[in-house]
């Protein structure tokens, strides 16, 4: 089995506690922020694993990377503190389990993953991905969304089915060495959750941000500025990739649109609430997504983009009734290009 690449003793000397001091969701004094980590270190109950969200944050927030949100998964799940009622992490585990469906295909460079959203395919159209090859489905599913369940044990039973399943059945015979990941999700996955859990990766992976911005260079004669304010809705698995974080600004800046200043944006960037509905915390889920939306509008912004689609399907009517358009960055960079056409 796959081991957490966690050392109890980093956490037992840190001072500052930032996983739980800058956590947007439980408040804690330092004293008892200190008092509440030891007892995690040791194993006994602590109202971290009751009252987590799950936001992933504090992967952000640790400064020595010792994937202490990891931690509390793993504990979670142990001491059978499950963050979503047990009847629903089973459907949701039934649901989402590989289907054994794949078939060998052959595919050429650049290999667009779309993960487990075959309804966000259409997105990938047009000039931005010419000559792509797209794969898709149940069995190439990251498994990300797991750490929501306290459930580390379907991560490490079916990640690596998965990406073995992208490399044996696409890559390998068709000579191709990278994947675009077209999610945080996925990206996350490959390159932070799968090394902490000491799991092989065999292809390189490449952030759709970072093939986005690349593009976006090669047609910058094709593009007609957006001209719009806007928000990001940041993703609660880029909290694992913060280091991605640049491309968002490099593509707003590229297309002409104006990320406005925003409270809760970028390290204070609030969750969707889709979660925290499923964990059955309403009136949390409520207060966060009024706070957000709040934010937006007073921001007068006139685009929401999105990349994770959870968050796109949970905000999209909810932010369109604010007046605010709902769009997947990849959509939005489209436009861009595709205005210059008309």
């Amino acid at each position: 089995m796959y081991e957490l690449n966690y050392d109890p003793q980093i956490c037992a000397k840190c001072k500052t506690c930032d996983c739980l001091m800058k956590c947007q969701y439980i408040d804690f004094e330092l004293a008892e922020a200190r008092v509440e980590k030891e007892k995690l270190l040791n194993g006994q109950d602590t109202r971290i694993l009751q009252e987590c969200t799950t936001c992933y944050s504090c992967e952000e927030y640790c400064p020595a990377g010792n994937h202490p949100f990891y931690q509390i998964v793993e504990r979670q799940e142990e001491k059978g503190f499950l963050p979503v009622p047990e009847p629903i992490t089973k459907q949701q585990l039934t649901m989402m389990e590989p289907r054994g469906t794949i078939t060998p295909a052959s595919v050429s460079a650049p290999v667009i993953n779309m993960c487990y959203f075959p309804m966000l395919t259409d997105s990938i159209r047009g000039k931005l991905y010419e000559n792509t090859s797209m794969i898709v489905g149940s069995d190439i599913f990251c498994n990300i969304m797991w750490l929501h369940f306290g459930k580390n044990s379907a991560i490490r039973e079916r990640l690596p089915r998965m990406i073995d399943n992208i490399q044996q059945f696409y890559l390998k015979d068709s000579g191709v060495e990278e994947v675009v990941c077209y999610h945080d999700e996925c990206y996350g996955a490959y390159t932070q959750l799968a090394p902490a859990f000491g799991i092989e990766v065999p292809f390189k992976v490449v952030h759709l941000f970072e093939y986005l911005s690349n593009k976006l260079d090669e047609l910058s004669d094709q593009i007609t500025p957006i001209n719009a304010k806007v928000a990001y809705q940041r993703p609660c698995s880029n909290r694992l990739i913060p280091q991605t974080q640049h491309w968002v600004d490099d593509i707003f800046q590229k297309i002409g649109a104006d990320r406005v200043p925003r409270e809760y944006d970028r390290d204070n960037a609030l969750c969707c609430g889709q979660v925290l509905r499923a964990q059955q915390r309403d009136d949390l889920a409520d207060d966060v997504q009024k706070r957000n939306l709040d934010d937006m509008q007073q921001a007068g912004v006139a685009y929401c983009v999105f990349n994770c689609p959870v968050c796109m399907f949970t905000l999209a009517d909810a932010v369109a009734e604010r007046g605010i358009f709902p769009i997947l960055m990849s959509d939005l960079c489209q436009a861009a290009v595709e205005k210059k056409a008309e």
